[in-house]
């Protein structure tokens, strides 16, 4: 989808459109998602409100509207059921559909995407964006060529030279951190990329090496999974102004950990890991992680080992503008045995 969070609320309010928009914010957040127009001021999804605002004076905030946004993301899950069964969700407005199988002779992939964006369009009055290729590497960069509203198709006999082309920063599983290493290697493009051996990019990537040697070649193997497990359920949030003091942290903790543990039941997750999110007051992010030998026994356990782990953050060397708190490392539900805690992760 184009711009989904930020699209929803200019469909839903008119006075919005044309306008920038960030979704999120406020004081002291973060934005969500941006509208394109506030994109091209420089505005980007994560990016801290008072940047955002300074980059575009003129920047509309409007609080997110989560279930809105789930109950269009479901909308469009039915268009693409009808078309295939075949479907892996990346998030509430991206996923991979295998359409092999042309369920109503349509003739050609590209003719489905359409008719999948032609539909979105009718029925939810939003735009779409679509890749269609061979494999789930190189459709998912031409999902992003020709965006908003637009369609890229790569047919098998031009994905390597397609590949070439593009900023190795754009390749899924490539992170700015390796990025920047891969620039002082002198490995700017795919095309770069392809140039190095598998024995030189074992040197230097480690275990990663392999998946960069094949997707440099526009080759990726990987199956759509139309059923992914989820890994882990939470919640988080800025506070008004940073804060030191235990009390207050412990407190807003406990307010987090409700939701969070609201959600974990909702989505019916079982985990055997706590995780404890912090952004301090300088943005640094750092996590703390509690396991149980088989899974998290309840509320009371989720929350305590929340407050365990906050407090040995003590004695704080600065202070704290977020926190969050989930359940991680699922486990299957049937799963018995010891309730008990293994080592600190």
């Amino acid at each position: 989808m184009d711009a989904f969070y930020a699209s929803v609320e200019q469909r839903d309010d008119p006075s919005l459109k044309g306008r920038p928009v960030a979704v999120g914010g406020g004081h002291r957040g973060v934005v969500a998602a941006a509208s394109y127009e506030a994109r091209e001021f420089g505005v980007r999804s994560a990016m801290p409100s008072v940047t955002a605002k300074r980059k575009c004076p003129d920047l509309v905030f409007v609080k997110p509207r989560f279930d809105t946004y789930r109950g269009v993301s479901q909308q469009i899950r039915d268009i693409f059921a009808h078309h295939t069964d075949d479907i892996e969700p990346l998030s509430l407005d991206e996923a991979y559909l295998d359409v092999t199988e042309d369920r109503h002779g349509l003739g050609t992939a590209k003719a489905i995407a359409e008719d999948i964006r032609a539909r979105i369009k009718k029925e939810t009055g939003l735009t779409a964006s679509a890749g269609v290729s061979y494999c789930k590497f190189i459709a998912k960069l031409a999902s992003d060529q020709n965006k908003p509203d637009g369609i890229c198709v790569i047919p098998p006999s031009k994905g390597p030279a397609f590949v070439a082309t593009l900023s190795v920063k754009r390749f899924h599983g490539i992170g700015p951190k390796t990025a920047a290493k891969m620039e002082k290697l002198g490995i700017l493009t795919g095309a770069d990329l392809r140039e190095w051996s598998l024995t030189e990019l074992q040197a230097h990537f480690g275990s990663s090496a392999g998946w960069y040697y094949r997707i440099s070649r526009g080759i990726d193997e990987r199956q759509v999974k139309a059923h992914r497990q989820r890994k882990s359920v939470s919640c988080e949030d800025t506070f008004g102004s940073d804060l030191s003091d235990l009390d207050s942290l412990t407190a807003e903790l406990m307010r987090i950990g409700e939701r969070a543990w609201e959600r974990v039941e909702k989505a019916e997750f079982v985990g055997r890991t706590v995780t404890l999110k912090v952004k301090y007051a300088d943005f640094t992010i750092s996590t703390r992680s509690k396991s149980f030998a088989d899974r998290i026994p309840g509320k009371e356990a989720f929350l305590a080992e929340g407050r365990s782990l906050l407090e040995g953050l003590f004695p704080l060397e600065k202070p704290i503008r977020l926190l969050g708190l989930g359940a991680h490392s699922p486990v299957a539900a049937q799963t018995s045995g010891p309730l008990q805690l293994g080592l600190e992760i």
